[in-house]
């Protein structure tokens, strides 16, 4: 899941809500969504490997 933030980035969040603090996870920041996106491919990938 990705968020633009108001400093023009782009922050990866994990999809579940982290049960201790309610929130979701913060898996990154990066400059581009591009990048973020690519990111995320790479967790998922990861997750199954």
């Amino acid at each position: 899941m990705i968020r633009k933030l108001t400093s023009g980035k782009y922050r990866l969040y994990s999809r579940k809500k982290n049960p201790k603090t309610g929130r979701r996870r913060n898996l990154g920041t990066f400059t581009s969504r591009a990048a973020a996106e690519k990111h995320e491919r790479a967790v998922q990938y990861f997750k199954r490997h």
